[in-house]
């Protein structure tokens, strides 16, 4: 009931703004917002499909499976004493653990991690996915090279992020900079993407949707006509999401502090 609670149960005198900016600047990446995934997509669904409908989905389904994983894990960091502030790898810290107490641990454990595999193997290929398409299109190139081209590109580059767990852990590339003197390669990579990247990407999908394509285009795809529904998404791409998107950008790089 300890995890129920954490998960549930809120403490609005811990709640901020700032605490606020950085639920959103994760919504970039629990939805695969700004990384040109969902952007890749949308150009394979079919014309008939309702994009609004579509998202609305996507956005309930996605909750749901991040109420399902913090029910599944939270007790158990209480339970054995776990930091509930971890991060990922608490996926990797508690349920080892569940799974060694519960019969035929070892086999519903192994089945359980492959499934994370084959599940982050997914994730892998829709963010490759925007890469090959415009090596694809762009450059003409067959889809084979452009994915054996993308992949290798990408487990090269990749390199250093790995090494940084380990053999290249003492390096801190940007040590002379105040709050990152402790930084891997890692985690200099992972600042750089979340703080700046994606929330600058999101920002100029969004001016891009609502101020430079026509309205009657946007209609069309969204499928929504031009009633109230319509109106409100424009209002809110146009207005509400830059302020916002700006506002964690500033937040989440120190320049303002909530």
């Amino acid at each position: 009931m300890e995890g129920v609670r954490f998960v549930f149960a809120p403490d609005f005198s811990k709640l901020t703004a700032s605490g606020v900016l950085v639920a959103l600047g994760h919504a970039f990446f629990t939805l695969s917002l700004a990384s040109g995934v969902m952007v890749a997509y949308g150009a394979y669904v079919p014309a008939d499909t309702s994009i609004f409908k579509t998202t609305v989905a996507v956005v309930v389904a996605d909750t749901i499976v991040s109420l399902l994983s913090g029910l599944a894990i939270f007790p158990l960091v209480f339970q054995y004493g776990l930091e509930p502030g971890a991060g990922p790898s608490l996926i990797f810290q508690t349920l080892p653990i569940a799974f060694g107490a519960m019969p035929y641990g070892t086999f519903f454990g192994t089945l359980f991690f492959v499934m994370l595999f084959v599940a982050a193997f997914g994730s892998a290929i829709s963010l490759l996915e925007p890469t090959v398409a415009t090596l694809v299109e762009q450059f003409k190139l067959t889809r084979t090279r452009a994915v054996v081209y993308s992949t290798g590109a990408a487990w090269i580059i990749s390199l250093p992020s790995v090494l940084s767990f380990n053999r290249w852990s003492g390096i801190h590339p940007a040590a002379g900079i105040s709050g990152f003197e402790e930084k891997t390669i890692f985690d200099m990579l992972d600042y750089l993407t979340a703080n700046i990247l994606l929330p600058i990407s999101g920002l100029l999908i969004a001016i891009f949707c609502a101020w430079v394509m026509k309205k009657e285009a946007t209609r069309d795809e969204l499928g929504l006509g031009d009633g109230v529904v319509y109106r409100s998404w424009l209002f809110l791409m146009r207005y509400v999401v830059p302020i916002s998107i700006v506002a964690v950008f500033l937040n989440l790089i120190g320049v303002l502090t909530f």
